[in-house]
């Protein structure tokens, strides 16, 4: 038998202290540092230092992700709101072949067919002693009646150098020699003048409204087929290619379908209004890939010749071309952009206001530039004679200079 077993419990109970007594004899006095651990308040303190840098640390090193996580976040959810409130509308929305239709009956009487005449002289051959007869080449081309007073907004290139004009209306009256009453190059656009008798003119639209996905429905005569309906979307917008008169022309791209004949016809959305005047495809045929002139610059020329017979455009005498990489790191541009400046004109706006080659134009009234088309463009807008400010860098300097916009001579 053990020992333990021949104890009594008050035995057991005097030889073995209870825990509380064990926990006491285990604690200092109150206020009292044991002198086996003279160095535990300062290494507690230490760490705590240490665990407090370390967070402070973490914190600085999450806010960009944060940031960063928290824009991604707003973008979604506008993203998000704007999904909804499309897929609402749809839901509401009629039928696209039932708005078609309407949309087509409004515009019809308002789009015209424009038959020229050009004469061409085959050139004369080397021993030939008398000269060959002229060829007339025959074209068709399309326009749109704007007004009811008889003003037709069409492609210049469909009338010009044109010996002969003939505007069929959609009521299939011909209309010999309509008067010009005047044209703007820089946009290939003309406004031609008929008799008032009877006519239903297209209203205006805001291109400015459009967005990329939208639908929109050219109207025209491509090779000789009257009043021919394509439909499409906005495939972009601000598209900017360099015109056959020497500045920048500003393009609505879509996929309706347009081939030659097209030109001068409107580009309507789905509420009949003029958006765009269809002026250009990619290639000899249709692609996929067709080219507007926007309502909001079409509108313009044709109020400014209406008014003025003529057009007015921003003029700042200068020859640029796109900025490289190479060019944009001599010059400290975190990247490739705005116009660089290859030439003055003598006498220009430009040479006025002391703008010199070499220069990268990189903002132009405040607003930041993205190539030399967004220049061209931009100056084009500019009302004449207006002062603007020019963001450039020389070398590795910004400078900022002031210029009087002058006017693009014809």
């Amino acid at each position: 038998m053990n020992v333990i077993e021949n104890q009594s419990v008050d035995q057991i109970a005097r030889e073995s202290p209870t825990s509380l007594e064990v926990a006491n004899e285990a604690q200092p006095p109150v206020g009292v540092i044991p002198s086996e651990s003279p160095t535990a308040l300062p290494t507690t303190l230490l760490v705590r230092a240490v665990l407090w840098l370390i967070a402070f640390v973490s914190i600085i090193l999450a806010v960009p992700y944060l940031a960063e996580e928290i824009s991604y976040a707003i973008v979604r959810g506008r993203l998000r709101a704007e999904a909804d409130s499309a897929k609402a509308w749809l839901q509401q929305a009629p039928e696209l072949e039932n708005r078609y239709r309407h949309v087509i009956k409004t515009v019809f009487p308002g789009v015209v067919g424009i038959e020229t005449v050009r004469e061409t002289t085959v050139a004369r051959l080397p021993r030939r002693p008398f000269p060959l007869p002229d060829f007339r080449e025959e074209s068709m081309g399309s326009g749109v009646i704007v007004d009811t007073q008889g003003y037709i907004v069409t492609s210049l290139h469909v009338v010009e150098q044109a010996k002969e004009i003939t505007v069929r209306l959609a009521d299939g009256r011909l209309i010999k020699d309509p008067t010009i009453v005047g044209t703007d190059p820089l946009n290939d656009l003309a406004v031609l003048k008929i008799p008032s008798k009877g006519l239903m003119a297209v209203p205006w639209g805001d291109s400015d409204e459009l967005e990329v996905g939208d639908t929109v429905l050219a109207i025209g005569n491509p090779y000789g087929l009257t009043r021919t309906v394509t439909a499409g979307i906005v495939s972009a917008k601000e598209r900017r290619a360099q015109s056959q008169a020497g500045g920048f022309q500003e393009f609505l791209q879509t996929d309706a379908a347009m081939n030659p004949g097209n030109s001068g016809g409107p580009l309507v959305n789905l509420r009949g209004e003029i958006v765009g005047i269809n002026s250009a495809i990619y290639g000899e045929a249709y692609r996929g890939i067709s080219f507007a002139i926007p309502s909001r610059v079409a509108r313009h020329v044709y109020e400014q010749i209406r008014r003025d017979g003529q057009t007015r455009h921003g003029w700042l005498g200068v020859q640029m071309g796109d900025v490289d990489q190479s060019t944009a790191q001599a010059h400290r541009l975190d990247r490739p952009q705005g116009a660089l400046v290859l030439s003055v004109l003598p006498g220009s706006p430009a040479e006025a206001a002391g703008i010199q080659p070499g220069d990268i134009i990189i903002a132009w009234d405040g607003k930041p530039l993205e190539d030399a088309a967004d220049l061209g463009v931009a100056v084009a807008r500019t009302p004449v004679g207006s002062e603007v400010t020019v963001e450039l860098h020389r070398g590795q300097e910004l400078k900022k200079l002031t210029v009087r916009v002058g006017q693009r001579p014809m």
